[in-house]
């Protein structure tokens, strides 16, 4: 009688195990399938020469060839930095993969981009996107970004802040609109808007050095 009364037991706790561990890897799974805000939907690749107005062809970085109708991406303003063959891409397709919704031109987006500094407005501030996924600071002391990705077409930032014990912090962006020279974001409290860095000025060469022969030609 105790040999059945201890087999019962066992098999009780043995069958509310498993139902406890059917329960947290239901829950884990309902988790994973729900949270679509950390996975990335874009498809990254190089433009094609089978590109043309409203078509955009590539291949993905796995290998696959895609021509895509731009029209939807046009219409609604997210065709941003355009496309030339050879020039990297990150497109949000339909789920047929027939037609592109959003495309950035990586190859754009890499570089300097500044904005004048809102504290005295006689220097700028911004960043550099670099490949690799590395981003800089320029004439940033307190922000220190460090890398950059895109995420179901956003522009992610990484920074840490100065003093701020190493703690990483992430920004995430709306790309607004995107060109050769000029990029713009938003968050939802605000919009930010670059350009390229201004060369400084170099005024060495436009004057003419005389030498002395014609400088006393000149007195006389």
């Amino acid at each position: 009688m105790r040999k059945y009364t201890f087999l019962a037991i066992a098999a009780m706790i043995l069958a509310f195990a498993a139902c406890g561990d059917k329960k947290v890897k239901h829950e884990f799974e309902e988790l994973n399938i729900n949270d679509t805000s950390q996975r990335d939907s874009t498809i990254y690749g190089i433009c094609l020469e089978g590109s043309s107005m409203h078509t955009l062809q590539m291949v993905t970085d796995n290998g696959d060839t895609l021509t895509l109708s731009t029209l939807i991406a046009e219409d609604a303003k997210q065709l941003l930095g355009g496309y030339s063959i050879g020039d990297h891409m990150a497109v949000i397709t339909n789920k047929e993969r027939t037609q592109a919704t959003l495309i950035i031109n990586l190859s754009t987006l890499l570089g300097e981009w500044v904005m004048p500094n809102p504290m005295d407005g006689s220097s700028e501030m911004g960043f550099s996107i670099r490949d690799g996924g590395i981003a800089e600071s320029i004439n940033q002391s307190a922000i220190i970004y460090e890398t950059w990705r895109i995420t179901n077409g956003d522009l992610v930032l990484m920074s840490v802040r100065d003093g701020g014990g190493n703690f990483e912090e992430s920004e995430r962006y709306k790309l607004l609109y995107l060109t050769a020279d000029s990029l713009a974001y938003s968050n939802a409290e605000e919009t930010f808007e670059f350009t390229r860095p201004h060369p400084e000025e170099d005024y060495s060469n436009l004057g003419v050095e005389l030498d002395d022969d014609a400088e006393e030609d000149m007195i006389m």
